[in-house]
């Protein structure tokens, strides 16, 4: 029972331990007799890999107590009283004489002490618990958010910037961080001194005392929004609305007078002024002009990091945040050092639908409605009649919940081309016939391969999900390929 409920949670791999862990001390081996005591390191090791603590004791395959997952406590101590009587008895059923099994001897060894007093007699044994588990939604708001502290305490640094666009994406980055700040309120409300210590070293203030996540969040997070021509009214609002209700310290960028700078120098140089598809530019045009775009985000996200905390009289710097997903870094949907580029990456790990999920589960408490029904786009293109004329599912010929599908039969179920269109050909049956499901394949691996040299420049990222395209210690792949364009020509 305990290893069906268990191996049918949605489970991050990155607490693959801990679920192995616990399967060996419920049914591994040919049985559970005897007390099994379980502590797991917490807290970040210094990569992209965050130990979730959660100790546990217990006996003949019995969960007795279960420590927390995902706490901003540096040690963690949980016990349990046990009757070893109860093990005897258990080994001696499993024993039984009349079992056709070779008979397993339980001895009983004499020694000159106790493990207990007279007084133990009245204690009460432990009684087996139900296994805790957190949703999905749950982790993606606990394990990075954990991971960034610690990652926030040693790097000593003084809190972090994040570009906020308004989409899904940089949204879950924001919300991750208010929900640190949420963890670290509860811990100083019980009492953790270390905690707020570490605190008052990152605001750099010996005597702040945090007590409302929404104004420590102001203290330790900056957001800024940085428009152009290109950008819309509604982006602009969804950022400043979803600053404004987790407390971040928020500022509204425009970006256009550094971009025509740039042109500026390209065009003094060549004589020549690069145009959008939309008035008349090639393709390559088209492309270098967004990525210029993107590229300038990133050289000012930077100085902002810098100098913000500085401008207002504070000491220190801020931490980068990225806010590129396991989806855009599977096609190599981002300009290469753009503003995806960053010192860490919390969502890195986790993919476009589970990031959906996430805000879902917070919609009652932050403005995430418009964030989750509004289509993706990166706003790099001219509108038109105001309104957005790109976006990410049209650029990519593929929605996200299809790239999801596909990103987890090519690193999960190891398919190449032709495995993958004979599992999709039957997964999507009733949704596309085998000639479009081909054009989505042929049209995927084009998109990988092209792209995977940009997996080489990947921001550190939380390491999270089975299913990441991480080139670094995780997805060992070529990242140069055989443009597949020649091969596929017929």
């Amino acid at each position: 029972r305990h290893y069906t409920d268990l191996t049918q949670m949605k489970t991050p791999a990155v607490l693959g331990v801990d679920i192995i862990c616990v399967l060996i001390v419920l049914c591994g081996c040919d049985r559970a007799e005897g007390s099994t005591l379980y502590a797991n390191q917490k807290g970040c090791d210094g990569d992209r890999v965050y130990y979730d603590g959660c100790a546990m004791v217990a006996i003949n395959g019995d969960i007795v107590a279960q420590g927390v997952q995902f706490s901003v406590n540096d040690v963690e101590v949980i016990s349990a009283t046990l009757d070893l009587e109860d093990v005897r008895s258990y080994r001696g059923r499993e024993n039984h004489p009349h079992l056709e099994s070779d008979p397993k001897p339980c001895y009983r060894v004499r020694v000159n002490f106790s493990l207990s007093d007279v007084d133990d007699v009245h204690l009460p044994v432990h009684q087996p618990v139900e296994w805790c588990f957190h949703t999905p939604e749950e982790e993606i708001s606990l394990g990075p958010a954990c991971w960034l502290w610690d990652y926030l305490r040693r790097s000593g640094q003084a809190g972090f910037l994040l570009p906020l666009s308004g989409g899904v994406d940089s949204a879950s980055s924001a919300c991750i961080v208010h929900s640190l700040c949420v963890l670290l309120c509860r811990a100083v409300e019980d009492g953790n001194t270390q905690v707020l210590d570490d605190v008052r070293r990152v605001v750099g203030d010996s005597t702040y005392r945090p007590t409302q996540p929404r104004e420590l969040c102001s203290r330790i997070f900056t957001t800024c929004y940085m428009g152009s021509e290109n950008s819309t009214e509604d982006t602009r609002t969804r950022a400043k609305d979803l600053a404004g209700e987790i407390g971040s310290t928020h500022m509204t960028i425009n970006i256009d007078l550094a971009v025509r700078s740039i042109l500026g120098i390209f065009s003094a140089v060549t004589g020549k002024w690069p145009q959008f598809g939309v008035n008349g530019g090639s393709r390559r045009e088209n492309l270098a002009l967004q990525n210029v775009q993107a590229r300038v985000r990133m050289v000012l996200a930077y100085l902002f990091a810098q100098l913000s905390l500085w401008s207002r009289g504070r000491p220190g710097g801020l931490l980068v945040l990225g806010s590129a997903n396991v989806d855009e870094s599977l096609t190599g949907y981002f300009t290469k050092y753009d503003c995806s580029s960053a010192d860490i990456n919390p969502i890195g790990g986790i993919s476009k639908a589970d990031l959906k999920n996430f805000l879902f589960l917070l919609r009652r408490d932050l403005p995430a409605e418009h964030i989750l029904t509004a289509p993706p786009t990166a706003e790099l293109e001219p509108l038109k009649d105001g309104q957005v004329s790109q976006t990410d599912e049209a650029d990519m010929k593929m929605t996200y919940s299809e790239l999801s599908v596909i990103g987890r039969l090519r690193k999960i179920s190891m398919c190449g081309p032709f495995s993958m269109f004979c599992k999709l050909i039957h997964l999507w049956k009733d949704l596309l016939s085998p000639v479009e499901v081909a054009q989505k394949v042929k049209h995927f691996f084009w998109m990988y391969s092209v792209n995977r040299h940009k997996m080489t420049t990947l921001t550190p990222a939380y390491h999270a999900e089975s299913y990441s395209p991480d080139d670094n210690r995780f997805d060992l792949r070529p990242f140069l390929y055989d443009t597949p364009q020649r091969r596929w020509a017929t």
